[in-house]
């Protein structure tokens, strides 16, 4: 354009050069090319038409097109001089162009010179021969960044996906849906196939998102995304951004429309964890989707219709914050349609068997352990008793820290023993009280399984002998074995010397 502009001076007096269109929906104007002196004014982008130039603009985008010489402002009607001063130095002669193509308007073609009375009708007419190229040069701009906002924006839903899905795991299946959570699952199974929002109550850790999304993959959305939103995670500055989309220059480093978390659900399910979170705007925006299934971006004045299930979750008591004036209580009522409880760990310990297996299972493999792991005895019972406050979380973090810690005590262990054994025996002890290896209690006293029976006459020998293993006085020749033995028993029963040892007094 800038070549095109010195073309057109050698035949019409041109200082700048402006294409730009209008957007009736959004009453603004978008300029796709200002080549213009640089001590001419700025102009913003996008372009607001003021208010006494919009039923002006609006008029003249429906009417014909036309070709306009305006050489002296005062001449011009009052409702278009508000947009010229915002554009256009005083004093300054406009030649417009509409630019049409197959009949259909799609912008507008500007040339302005310093001075009054410099443009003529030759060289109108003129002008008007450049307006098919001009039109086709502009449609191909437009769609040429149309194709890249599609770029764009399939980029990001790429980038957004390749997020989600490398925290897809075996994590995903529900441990207890036959035990302790079977009438969660029968609730589950019962609301899935409906469009009914859905309130998962219950303590942090107890498996809210999991179960999230078995609603989803039970429901007729399955086939649609899945999407997460962790509303306590969000800063209050972007949480509106980050749920509805911005507009692009909705405000500052708000550089290229964004599609938020629910454009992004259309036709599927959002996860609205910790729910009780949300600011009171925020609040006021969900209630309106899930009344009236619309959303409006920020920075936006048009309503957009989304077709998304919402299923929330929390850990708060939203009933209390509903008498204390946090939480609307019409959305409380629209979000509690269909509640379930989730129990904590503690209610349910004939669940914790098979979860430690699969947390064992799960943790050894992304720890690259290849030895075979179990529990070390008694451990089972300490975790059934264990009262768990950070539920199935604190249960997954207290396997990673104990396979953390039987790696280096089983290292020091194979320096004096066989190194070729495929047991690796975890220590397990909630609460910071190590296993030790006591009886189940429902057990008779004086009939002890045998590992057990094992672990305390090994322990009592320990405890004899200071913690010493080997060597004259130790606790291998105290029971007349061979010290590899011992080492393998106590590797095998995860019975460490130093937690034998007698404190010194």
């Amino acid at each position: 354009m800038e070549r095109t502009l010195e073309f057109i001076r050698e035949f019409v007096p041109a200082d700048g050069l402006f294409v730009g269109l209008f957007e009736p929906d959004l009453n603004l104007g978008r300029t796709i090319v200002r080549i213009v002196p640089n001590y001419w004014p700025k102009v913003p982008e996008p372009l607001p038409i003021p208010d006494a130039s919009l039923a002006y603009m609006h008029q003249r985008w429906q009417s014909e097109p036309t070709f306009r010489i305006i050489n002296d402002w005062r001449e011009a009607e009052p409702e278009i001089l508000p947009l010229l001063k915002m554009t256009w130095p005083e004093n300054t002669s406009l030649l417009l162009t509409d630019l049409t193509l197959e009949s259909k308007r799609i912008g507008v073609l500007l040339l302005g010179t310093e001075g009054r009375d410099r443009y003529t009708d030759r060289h109108a007419r003129l002008m008007n021969t450049l307006n098919e190229p001009f039109a086709v040069a502009l449609a191909n701009a437009l769609q040429y960044q149309e194709v890249v906002r599609l770029k764009e924006m399939l980029e990001d839903d790429n980038q957004y996906l390749f997020n989600e899905l490398r925290g897809i795991s075996s994590s995903d299946t529900i441990i207890g849906a036959d035990l302790g959570l079977r009438e969660v699952m029968r609730l589950v199974r019962q609301v899935a196939p409906l469009e009914s929002p859905v309130l998962l109550l219950g303590e942090t850790g107890t498996g809210k998102e999991l179960l999230a999304s078995a609603l989803h993959r039970a429901s007729p959305r399955r086939n649609g995304p899945f999407v997460k939103v962790n509303c306590g995670g969000l800063p209050e500055s972007l949480l509106d951004s980050e749920l509805f989309g911005h507009e692009k220059g909705a405000f500052t480093g708000a550089i290229a429309l964004k599609r938020g978390r629910f454009e992004r659900a259309q036709g599927g399910t959002i996860f609205l964890d910790e729910i009780g979170e949300l600011t009171p705007g925020a609040q006021v925006k969900l209630l309106r989707v899930l009344q009236q299934k619309e959303i409006e971006r920020v920075g936006g004045t048009r309503t957009i219709p989304v077709d998304v299930r919402i299923i929330s979750a929390t850990h708060r008591n939203l009933e209390q914050m509903v008498r204390e004036g946090t939480f609307r209580e019409d959305l409380w009522f629209r979000l509690n349609v269909f509640p379930i409880m989730i129990p904590p760990l503690r209610h349910r310990p004939q669940d914790i068997p098979a979860l430690l297996d699969h947390l064992l299972t799960r943790k050894t493999r992304e720890m690259k352990i290849t030895r075979k792991v179990r529990p070390a005895p008694g451990a089972m019972d300490l975790l059934k008793q264990h009262p768990w406050p950070g539920n199935v979380r604190e249960l997954q973090n207290l396997v990673e820290r104990s396979l953390i810690q039987s790696q280096s005590q089983n290292q020091r262990l194979n320096s004096t023993t066989s190194p070729d054994s495929d047991v690796l025996t975890v220590e397990l002890h909630p609460g910071g009280r190590a296993p030790t290896a006591t009886p189940s209690p429902s057990l008779a006293e004086d009939v002890l399984p045998f590992d057990h029976a094992v672990a305390r006459v090994i322990t009592t020998a320990l405890e004899r002998t200071g913690g010493k293993v080997i060597g004259p006085g130790g606790a291998a020749e105290l029971l007349d074995l061979n010290p590899s033995t011992l080492r393998g028993k106590m590797r095998k029963l995860g019975i460490s010397p130093s937690r034998s040892r007698k404190p010194k007094r």
